[in-house]
C-alpha cells in the first residue's frame, strides 16, 4: 500500500471485479488498483468442484451472512453465502454457466429506455469472453451450423460439459421429457426451455473462477496493476465541488491494522455484489436518507433505492427415495466408496469429485397459460436435511424447482455505521399471493415428471415434502417449511430510467444524486445493477455486465 494514487479503482475480486481489472488494466497508461476484503483463492478446496461443500460456511471463503426471519418461510432465518476470497461468488459457486432468456434482456432495454441491454446488444458481450469447448478443434464434428452465432471460443472464460452421468438422472430427463419438456443440448441461445445436462465452468475438473481467467497469469505481469487482498474498504470518498456536483475521489481502506485512502483519478468501480455494494454506499451516504439519519451518517444522496428491489431464487427441494439406484448417498457411504471416489477423481479429473452441485437442469412452465418458461430445476442424485448437513443414508434423489420470476421483493440495509457489521437481509420470500401460487404449482409439476414411466423401474416414492400435502394452502406453507435459497441475490442497486424514483443507477451503471444528476467517477458493476432477475443462474450475466461496463468505461476515459 505504499502507492495509493491510481487513474481507476475496482472495489471488489469477484466476479465482475475481475474482469474490469482485467480490462482496465490492458490500457498501459493507466494504473488500476483492485481491492479485495477476503484473501487469494489459494485454498486448495476452491479449485475441486465439490469443494464448495468446504468452502459454504467457511470464514476462510465465505461473508458467512444469514437472513432476517422470513415469514414467507414460516419464521426460518437461512444461511446466506457470499464469495469471500479472490474470484469471489466464483469461486464458491455451482459452476454453471446460463445466460437466462432472451426476454429477460429485452425487458431491461424497456425499464431502462437504452437498447444497450437488448438481447441482440449483450449477446456479443457473452461471447467475448467465452470459451466454449465446442470451439475446440477436436470437438469440430460435434458443432452445429449455429455453433457461432451464439458462442465464443478463445476468451478467458470456459465452459465444458460435465465429466459424469447418472442413471437416475438420465431418468428424470426421460420422465420430463414424456412430461411435455422438451430435450436440449444447449440452454444458451434465447430460450432455455428442455432438459439436459448443465454446462460448467470448469477446466479438464478443475474449478474455473475468474481469479484464474482474468486475473493470473494476465494482470500479475503487468506493471500498472496492483492487487490489495484482505483489505476492506470502509467508505467511499464523496467530495462536494463549487458548483455543489458530487464525486467521488476514491476510498478508505481497512488493512486489519489501520486506515488508508487510495483515490482514483477517473473512476471507482464498485464491484461488491449485490450484498456489499448497497451496504458500502449507504455507508459513505448514499441511500434512503431516514435509514442513513438513524445511524447518524451524513447524506451525501438520498437515493431510496439503494439496498431495496432484493430479489433471489427460491428452491424448493423436492426429495424421493429410489431402489436400485446408484446415488452420491451410497456411494459416499463407506470408506471404501469415499476412497474410490477420491482415487478416481486423483487420477481422472472426474467421478462425484468433479460434480457441480446441480448436474441435470430444466426449464419448464408451472401451469400451461404461461407464455414462457418460468420454472428451473437443478436435479441431484442425492439428498440431505439441509445444505451442508450430512448426506441421507437412503438412496435418493432431490429435484429442486425455482420461481425464475419472483414477484417478491426485499431488502438490504446497514445496521450500523460500522463496516464492521453484516446488514441486515431481508429477501421477504414468497410475500406474495403469485409466488405461493407458483411454489405450489411448481411441486404438482415435480409430481407430474416424477410419475412418468421412465422413472418407474426406480419405484421413486416422495419423502418430502410428502404426498399427503394436495391443496394450495398445504403446498405453499410446505414450500416454505423446505425451499432455500440458491445463492441469487440481485436487483439492490438497479439500473433504470429517470423516471424511476427507485433507481439508483442510469443504464450505464452511474450513480445517481437524487437530484436529477449523477455522482461523477463511480460506477456499480455487479449483479446490484440487474433491474429484474435473470431466468437462470446468475453468475455469466454478471459477466456479461462487466464487460459491457468496461467498454463504457474506457470510452467515457478518451472522450474526458
Amino acid at each position: 500500500m505504499s502507492d495509493t494514487s491510481f487513474d481507476y479503482i475496482v472495489i471488489g475480486g469477484g466476479t465482475a471485479g475481475s474482469l474490469m481489472a482485467n480490462r482496465l488494466s490492458a490500457d498501459k497508461s493507466k494504473r488500476v488498483l483492485l481491492i479485495e476484503a477476503g484473501r487469494k483463492d489459494d485454498y486448495h478446496w476452491i479449485h475441486i468442484p465439490v469443494g464448495y461443500l468446504y468452502c459454504i460456511g467457511n470464514p476462510r471463503t465465505d461473508w458467512l451472512y444469514s437472513t432476517e426471519p422470513d415469514a414467507g418461510l414460516n419464521g426460518r432465518s437461512l444461511r446466506y453465502p457470499r464469495g469471500k476470497t479472490l474470484g469471489g461468488c466464483s469461486s464458491i459457486n455451482g459452476m454453471i454457466y446460463m445466460r437466462g432468456q432472451s426476454r429477460d434482456y429485452e425487458q431491461w432495454a424497456q425499464l431502462t429506455g437504452d437498447d444497450a441491454w437488448r438481447w441482440d446488444s449483450v449477446l456479443p458481450d457473452f461471447m467475448k469472453h467465452e470459451d466454449h469447448y465446442l470451439g475446440d478443434a477436436a470437438q469440430a464434428a460435434q458443432r452445429d451450423t449455429d455453433f457461432g452465432r451464439f458462442h465464443g471460443h478463445g476468451g478467458e472464460w470456459r465452459v465444458e460439459k460435465q465429466r459424469l452421468r447418472w442413471d437416475i438422472l438420465d431418468a428424470f430427463a426421460q420422465a420430463a421429457v414424456q412430461a411435455g419438456v422438451p430435450a436440449t443440448d444447449d440452454f444458451n441461445r434465447g430460450s432455455n426451455e428442455g432438459v439436459g445436462y448443465f454446462q460448467v465452468n470448469q477446466k479438464s475438473g478443475w474449478r474455473w473462477n475468474t481469479a484464474k481467467a482474468f486475473l493470473r497469469p494476465t494482470c500479475y505481469g503487468r506493471p500498472n496493476f496492483e492487487l490489495w487482498t484482505g483489505a476492506q474498504v470502509s467508505r467511499l470518498i464523496i467530495e462536494t465541488g463549487a458548483d455543489g456536483a458530487l464525486r467521488c475521489t476514491g476510498v478508505e481502506v481497512w488493512d486489519g491494522h489501520q486506515k488508508v485512502r487510495a483515490t482514483a483519478a477517473h473512476e471507482v468501480l464498485l464491484c461488491a455484489g449485490s450484498i456489499g455494494s448497497p451496504q458500502l454506499l449507504q455507508l459513505s451516504g448514499i441511500g434512503p436518507a431516514d435509514l442513513l439519519q438513524a445511524h447518524g451518517i451524513e447524506v451525501k444522496a438520498d437515493l431510496p433505492g439503494v439496498g431495496e428491489n432484493l430479489q433471489d431464487h427460491l428452491q424448493i427441494r423436492a426429495v424421493f427415495r429410489v431402489q436400485g439406484a446408484s446415488t452420491l448417498n451410497t456411494m459416499a457411504s463407506t470408506t471404501w466408496g469415499k476412497a474410490r471416489i477420491g482415487l478416481t477423481y486423483a487420477l481422472s479429473r472426474s467421478g462425484p469429485m468433479s460434480m457441480a452441485p446441480s448436474q441435470l437442469g430444466a426449464f419448464t412452465r408451472s401451469s400451461p397459460d404461461r407464455e414462457w418458461p418460468n420454472l428451473e430445476y437443478h436435479v441431484q442424485p442425492l439428498s440431505l436435511d439441509a445444505f451442508g448437513e450430512p448426506l441421507h443414508r437412503d438412496p435418493a434423489f432431490t429435484a429442486s424447482v425455482c420461481n425464475l420470476n419472483p414477484s417478491s421483493r426485499g431488502s438490504v440495509r446497514i445496521r450500523s455505521p460500522r463496516f464492521e457489521d453484516a446488514p441486515a437481509i431481508a429477501p421477504n420470500y414468497l410475500s406474495t399471493d403469485e409466488d405461493r401460487k407458483v411454489a405450489a404449482d411448481s411441486l404438482r409439476v415435480t409430481r407430474r415428471i416424477v410419475a412418468q414411466p421412465a422413472l418407474a423401474p426406480f419405484k421413486p416414492e416422495e419423502w418430502k415434502p410428502g404426498t399427503q400435502y394436495q391443496s394450495d394452502e398445504d403446498l405453499a406453507r410446505l414450500a416454505g417449511d423446505i425451499a432455500t435459497t440458491i445463492f441469487h441475490p440481485v436487483g439492490t442497486t438497479k439500473m433504470g430510467a429517470d423516471s424511476d424514483p427507485l433507481a439508483v443507477l442510469d443504464s450505464r451503471l452511474r450513480l445517481r444524486d437524487g437530484r436529477g444528476g449523477r455522482i461523477a467517477g463511480l460506477r456499480v458493476v455487479d449483479a446490484g445493477a440487474m433491474p429484474t432477475i435473470t431466468s437462470g443462474n446468475t453468475n455469466s450475466p454478471t459477466l456479461m455486465m462487466a464487460e459491457k461496463a468496461a467498454a463504457w468505461v474506457r470510452e467515457s476515459a478518451i472522450l474526458a
